[in-house]
């Protein structure tokens, strides 16, 4: 039975690849090319790291890409047809985040892959390739208060601090700014400083590269939601609780459990700025049923409780394509706005 399963398997990977073709099979080979997009005008573009996106001057048929889609959702064990036009899921050949749309909702077939990384980068490889460096060290030591006493020689000093401290971390980032990457590294690093801690992590698609040997990897599901887990893994008995991305209400359960025992956690959440990334926590906890009687002011104390550290990483014109360029932390919220101060620096 297995061995009829992996031919199965193998038959459905080699139809996709011929598929895909030869220039998206290069694509997803090459360790430069972070995300491949099919628009309905049938073109494929790349986003090449360093460079940003390229149109490869390749086309694929409303058919071939419809084509490929219904490959991958049945080795997904789904579909995806014009009653249920939209697929996600994980790539079947290699697990990079896939987002695939067909009509009627869309004039043609169009997905986008993420990849998935291949390496995971430490925070020293951060400091090498300039990604969090002197140019952060500079704009908030003139941001910093006159008084401020000097702790941290570096930024990832500060992050190595956060760590060791217990703090919750909040990155923060736009659509392909590289928050997953980051939250890899501080998991690596929580993995060389506390390795012995019981991490229990939830995420949509499997992104999360974990090295802890005392690790549960939780990935949600329609019938299993992230507030379901959430509330699943304060039962799993962990020392941290880390999310993939904080989309929804979920946000709640979520600071709920790093207020009440389970500190160290990460999670990444979509907004432009640090401040940016707390008003949009504050608007996703109002998506919570349990939260809509709850004041301004309330939702914004869980916050300056429970997020220790923000880190906001952006895309820029930069050798890496990515830099970090807040690194905050929440000191008050007066007349309906975070008051946030950068982290100590020398």
């Amino acid at each position: 039975m297995n061995s009829q399963k992996e031919l199965v398997k193998q038959r459905l990977e080699e139809k996709l690849e011929r598929e895909c073709g030869s220039v998206m099979m290069n694509a997803l080979r090459d360790p430069a090319v972070i995300e491949i997009m099919l628009n309905p005008d049938g073109k494929l573009w790349v986003d090449i790291a360093g460079k940003g996106m390229e149109c490869t001057g390749h086309s694929m048929s409303p058919g071939a890409a419809e084509s490929v889609l219904t490959t991958c959702a049945s080795m997904l064990n789904t579909v995806v047809t014009r009653d249920s036009p939209i697929l996600e899921g994980e790539f079947p050949l290699d697990g990079s985040r896939l987002e695939g749309i067909i009509p009627p909702i869309v004039r043609a077939p169009t997905f986008t892959i993420r990849k998935k990384a291949l390496k995971v980068f430490t925070l020293d490889d951060y400091r090498t390739k300039g990604i969090i460096g002197a140019s952060l060290l500079g704009s908030q030591a003139a941001s910093a208060k006159p008084d401020a006493q000097p702790v941290h020689a570096h930024p990832i000093e500060a992050i190595r601090h956060a760590v060791r401290q217990r703090h919750n971390i909040l990155i923060v980032g736009g659509t392909g700014s590289g928050k997953t990457t980051l939250a890899n590294a501080i998991l690596a690093e929580i993995a060389m400083q506390c390795g012995e801690d019981r991490l229990v992590a939830i995420e949509d698609t499997m992104e999360l590269q974990i090295a802890m040997p005392n690790s549960v990897l939780l990935r949600t599901s329609e019938q299993a939601t992230m507030q379901r887990l959430l509330r699943a893994t304060m039962r799993l008995r962990p020392d941290r609780i880390v999310v993939g991305e904080v989309r929804g209400g979920e946000a709640l359960t979520l600071l709920k459990s790093w207020n009440t025992g389970h500190p160290g956690g990460i999670a990444t959440i979509h907004a432009n700025s640090a401040e940016g990334g707390l008003i949009r926590l504050s608007q996703l906890i109002y998506e919570a049923p349990e939260a809509r009687n709850l004041s301004e002011t309330s939702i914004a104390t869980m916050i300056k409780e429970a997020v220790n550290l923000v880190v906001f990483i952006e895309r820029s014109a930069t050798p890496a394509g990515r830099s970090v360029s807040e690194l905050m932390q929440i000191s008050d919220f007066i007349q309906g706005r975070f008051v946030m101060r950068s982290v100590d620096l020398h």
